[in-house]
């Protein structure tokens, strides 16, 4: 397991449902294609999971 994780929103929140949209926004990302650095542990996984399809991720 990677110590963290790169997480770049690829895809616009605009017609995702709400609860999604928060789930990007916990996750620190406001803007397209920017990215952030976060641990790699289950609650951001998990996260990241319900929002896979608007997000990249990179094992760092």
């Amino acid at each position: 397991m990677a110590e963290k994780l790169k997480v770049t929103l690829v895809k616009s929140t605009i017609g995702a449902i709400p609860k999604q949209v928060k789930t990007v926004e916990a996750l620190g990302l406001k803007k397209l294609n920017k990215s952030v650095e976060l641990p790699d542990n289950d609650a951001v996984r998990g996260m990241i999971f319900k929002v896979r399809h608007l997000v990249k991720v990179e094992e760092i």
